[in-house]
């Protein structure tokens, strides 16, 4: 009666060490999947890469890095979502940037630059996809105070707001300088 007693005992010990060290071990993964994204969320991380290093001279030169306020919106702020799910899309669909820097579609400024059109459309049409989300993390008609902007802004804004349209839909360019557009010969070449 003793050894079936205790046998249930040492079965009932190892059950709970077995749950304390599957939940030390979710928890040590947390915290390593957490420092991995906020590393990756990095300017440093970011421009790490050869081509982008094009991009962040553009961005230098923008209100979004110097401005009278001080306040520094880094590529994270304007690229990546601050909601999980599509926090994990978007490091995802980033991840086909990296491959395409290490098998060398983009890893010099002339190939960037003759891929610069396709890649701003894709960035362009997620903003709109997503109503501009990480603009208006900063950015919100709601929140604006159209009697402190000049005329034109309060009217363009005002208009946009009542017309349902997104920020992308005027501030293409706002970071990063706009491509041209190729003309039709171009992309028949291309095709």
């Amino acid at each position: 009666m003793s050894f079936v007693a205790s046998g249930r005992g040492t079965g009932g010990k190892a059950s709970i060490i077995f749950i304390a060290v599957i939940f030390l071990g979710g928890v040590i993964f947390a915290g390593l999947f957490n420092v991995g994204l906020a590393l990756t969320n990095e300017m440093d991380f970011c421009t790490s890469c050869h081509t982008m290093k094009v991009n962040l001279e553009e961005y230098k030169e923008t209100v979004h890095y110097k401005n009278a306020s001080g306040v520094r919106a880094t590529c994270s702020d304007c690229h990546v979502p601050k909601v999980f799910v599509p926090k994990m899309i978007a490091k995802v669909m980033a991840a086909k940037d990296v491959y395409h820097e290490i098998m060398g579609t983009i890893d010099t400024k002339e190939k960037y630059e003759a891929h610069r059109w396709d890649m701003a459309n894709r960035v362009w049409e997620k903003m709109r996809n997503s109503d501009s989300r990480e603009c208006r993390t900063c950015h919100d008609f709601t929140q604006m105070d159209f009697s402190e902007q000049d005329r034109s802004a309060r009217k363009r804004h005002s208009r946009a707001m009542d017309q349902g349209k997104t920020c992308i839909d005027c501030h293409k360019g706002i970071a990063h300088e706009e491509p041209d557009e190729p003309d039709e010969t171009e992309a028949r070449e291309d095709s």
